[in-house]
């Protein structure tokens, strides 16, 4: 069943990523299912990001130019960036900005949209990821969530606003709410950029 809600469009993405990356917070990011396998779409309220500029922001993989790694983030707005991590693990990103000028807001955190994951959607998320030990476990990081929902590099490139796409990113008509700003995690430069937001209720944002 289709869920209410807009997709958001190539425009919504075509800005600044520091423009971008807060009214993220509370849309949903859908990962449609493979009709063969008859099981539900599964979605996250993002509650968690961070903004990632191009060439003049240190921490960015756009930093030394293009790349066969990093070529998404070089793509037109609305482009599905997953890079590969520490030789086991798959980071989600939503490409902002003009073409040519990279910018990518990373997912850090998803909440359940209707405040807990149904049985169903507890069953497929925790297959995926069997050792988290809470259903707070299951989403509340980059990696975790992109574990749980089955992203990997085949989706690298996809175009989160192409109708028919198997990912997007769907706005409900819930308010960003009043987020928390602060330096970014996990990272050793630019770490003074204060260009993380997070809803500072949600137990899902990563610790």
């Amino acid at each position: 069943m289709p869920r209410p809600g807009r997709r958001l469009a190539a425009e919504f993405f075509d800005r600044p990523v520091t423009e971008v990356a807060p009214e993220l917070l509370n849309k949903l990011l859908v990962v449609a299912a493979d009709p063969e396998e008859g099981l539900p779409d599964l979605a996250g309220r993002i509650v968690e990001v961070e903004a990632y500029a191009g060439e003049q922001d240190p921490a960015s993989h756009a930093h030394r130019g293009p790349t066969r790694r990093n070529r998404s983030m070089f793509g037109p707005p609305g482009t599905l960036y997953v890079y590969f991590t520490y030789g086991m693990h798959w980071c989600a990103n939503a490409v902002c900005g003009p073409r040519g000028e990279p910018g990518a807001v990373l997912i850090r955190a998803l909440s359940p949209p209707g405040g807990e994951w149904s049985p169903a959607e507890r069953e497929i998320l925790g297959d995926r990821r069997p050792r988290a030990a809470r259903p707070v476990d299951l989403t509340n990081g980059p990696a975790k969530l992109c574990q749980a929902l089955g992203l990997d590099g085949s989706h690298d490139g996809l175009d989160l606003t192409r109708p028919g796409s198997p990912v997007y990113i769907l706005d409900d008509g819930t308010p960003p709410g009043d987020p928390v700003v602060t330096p970014r995690k996990g990272i050793r430069v630019g770490t003074d950029l204060p260009w993380r937001w997070h809803d500072p209720l949600d137990p899902h944002v990563s610790r």
